[in-house]
C-alpha cells in the first residue's frame, strides 16, 4: 500500500536543508528516462532512485521540483497525462489529476507543461539544487529555462544565479535507513537467502551455470520481488576467480566450487548475498582451509562493523585474517615477506583479494553516500559507522594457477557476503538466512 506521509516527511526535510544551506531555493529531480534494448523493444523499466526515494512514483517521464522559500515549501510533479489510447498497450498512468491525492504532492502537471512552468518557477529563485553535469540533455534542458528566464529581464526579473549540486544531500539522506526500509530489506534478503538454498539443493555435477541461475530467478519471482538487483553471478571452477563474472553455459564439474553472488530487489530496495560451494557437496582439503579462512575474516570484519569505529576498520581487520590465512597455508611467503605487517603494507594479499570488504546497500546495490567525512583536509578521514547504515561485509580470495602455487589450490574462487545494518551496540545480519560454515553448508546440500 502506498504511504505518501513518508515521501512527504522525506521532501520536508530536503526542502530545510536547502533553506537552511540557501535560505531557500527550488530543487529538480527527474527520474529516469525509457532505453531501447533493440527494435520495437526496450529495457524494463526502473525508475531514479533518488527520484523515487522523494515520491515513491514510479512511472517514467516525470520530474519533481521541489520549492522551499521563507517557512513554507511546495512540491510540483510533472507526469505524463492520461491517454487512453497509449494506456490501452503500456498501461493505465496515474494522471495529474490524480496524483496530488495519492503522491501527497502540493501540484500536479503534465510533463508536457515542464519547460514552461519551469521558467516560472525559476524566475522565482536564486538557487537552483539540480544535478550537475550528468547528462548532455540535462543541461540542454536547463540552458532552455535559463533562457526563459533572461527574456523576462526587461520586466526586473533575474535569473538565478546559484546552482547546487542536490545529489550530495539526497545522499546524505538515503546513507540513513528509516523504519520503512529496514523492514523492505530484511524481506528482500530473506528472498534472496531462500533462493541461495534453492540452489545450494538443486546443484549437481553435469549443470549449467544458467540453470542455477533460474532456480535463483525462480525464487526471486515467486516470493514477489520484481527483479535482480544486479546481474547474477554464478561461477564454477576457474569461473570463480572472475570478480564480475556472468552465469554461463560452463558445466559443474565434481571436486569444483561454485560462487553465487545473487540478491533480489524488493520494492526498488537490493538485497546482496554471496555464498561459495562445492558442486559435490563436500569441500576438499585446501578448499575447506581457504574456505575457512575467509569465514574468519569476514567475522573479524563483523566484529568491527559497529557505531564510532571508521568504514575501513572491517576491511582492515578482514585483510588481516586474510593475509595470515595465506601465510600460513604458504601462498605468500613469510621468508620473502618478513612479518604479517610488512605483507600488508606491501599489499602483498592483493594478488589474491583484490576488492574492498564493504560498500553501502540500499535502493541500488552498490548505494549513494560518501565513504569519506565532510572535511576541509586533504586527506579526508574515513567515515565514521553510525546506526542505521547498511553495508556488506565480503571478503574473499581468488587463487589462480601459477608456478608458485601448488596446483591443489588453483581455480579456488571463494567470496562469503551478508548484508548487514549498523546498530546502536554492533550490526545486524540481516541475510544469514542462508549457511555460511563449511559443514552446515555440506548438510543441507545432503539433504
Amino acid at each position: 500500500m502506498h504511504q505518501p506521509e513518508i515521501y512527504q516527511s522525506r521532501r520536508l526535510k530536503l526542502s530545510e536543508q536547502i533553506r537552511s544551506k540557501t535560505g531557500g531555493g527550488i530543487a529538480i529531480i527527474s527520474t529516469a528516462p525509457e532505453v531501447a534494448r533493440n527494435r520495437d523493444s526496450e529495457f524494463p523499466y526502473r525508475h531514479d532512485s533518488d527520484f523515487f526515494y522523494l515520491t515513491g512514483f514510479e512511472e517514467p517521464g516525470a520530474t519533481l521540483v521541489l520549492v522551499a522559500e521563507g517557512k513554507s515549501f511546495q512540491s510540483h510533479l510533472f507526469c505524463r497525462p492520461k491517454d487512453i489510447e497509449r494506456e490501452i498497450w503500456d498501461g493505465i498512468r496515474l494522471g495529474p489529476d490524480a496524483a496530488p491525492a495519492f503522491l501527497g504532492v502540493d501540484f500536479a502537471y503534465s510533463n508536457l507543461e515542464l519547460d514552461t512552468k519551469l521558467g516560472e518557477l525559476l524566475s522565482q529563485n536564486d538557487a537552483v539544487y539540480l544535478r550537475l553535469a550528468q547528462s548532455t540533455e540535462d543541461d540542454r534542458r536547463l540552458r532552455n529555462w535559463m533562457e526563459q528566464v533572461r527574456k523576462q529581464s526587461r520586466s526586473g526579473i533575474n535569473p538565478p544565479t546559484q546552482f547546487h549540486d542536490v545529489d550530495a544531500l539526497i545522499h546524505e539522506m538515503r546513507l540513513f535507513k528509516d523504519v520503512h526500509e529496514i523492514d523492505i530489506m530484511k524481506r528482500a534478503a530473506a528472498i534472496s537467502a531462500r533462493a541461495h538454498i534453492r540452489a545450494m539443493q538443486a546443484c549437481r555435477p553435469g549443470m549449467h551455470e544458467y540453470q542455477l541461475e533460474a532456480e535463483l530467478l525462480h525464487e526471486f519471482r515467486y516470493h514477489g520481488s520484481q527483479s535482480v538487483a544486479y546481474n547474477s553471478i554464478v561461477a564454477t571452477g576457474p569461473n570463480a576467480c572472475i570478480l564480475h563474472y556472468r552465469a554461463g553455459n560452463s558445466v559443474l564439474q565434481d571436486g569444483d566450487l561454485c560462487l553465487i553472488d545473487a540478491g533480489c530487489e524488493l520494492d526498488s530496495y537490493a538485497s546482496d548475498i554471496t555464498r561459495t560451494f562445492p558442486v559435490n557437496g563436500k569441500f576438499t582439503g585446501p578448499q575447506r582451509a581457504l574456505y575457512d579462512i575467509t569465514l574468519q575474516a569476514q567475522e573479524a570484519a563483523i566484529a568491527h562493523t559497529r557505531p564510532g569505529n571508521t568504514f575501513i576498520e572491517p576491511h582492515e581487520a578482514a585483510v588481516k585474517v586474510l593475509t595470515q590465512g595465506l601465510l600460513d597455508e604458504k601462498l605468500l611467503k613469510l621468508a620473502e615477506l618478513g612479518s604479517l605487517e610488512n605483507a600488508i603494507e606491501t599489499g602483498a594479499y592483493r594478488r589474491f583479494y583484490m576488492h574492498r570488504t564493504s560498500h553501502w546497500l540500499g535502493m541500488d546495490v552498490h548505494d549513494v553516500g560518501s565513504y569519506r567525512e565532510a572535511s576541509t583536509q586533504t586527506d579526508k578521514p574515513w567515515r565514521i559507522l553510525q546506526p542505521n547504515m547498511a553495508l556488506t561485509i565480503e571478503p574473499g580470495l581468488y587463487i589462480r594457477p601459477a608456478e608458485d602455487i601448488p596446483e591443489s589450490f588453483w581455480n579456488i574462487g571463494i567470496r562469503i557476503e551478508d548484508d548487514a545494518l549498523v546498530t546502536a551496540s554492533g550490526c545486524e545480519l540481516i541475510s544469514r538466512g542462508v549457511p555460511v560454515k563449511a559443514e552446515e553448508i555440506e548438510a543441507l546440500m545432503r539433504k
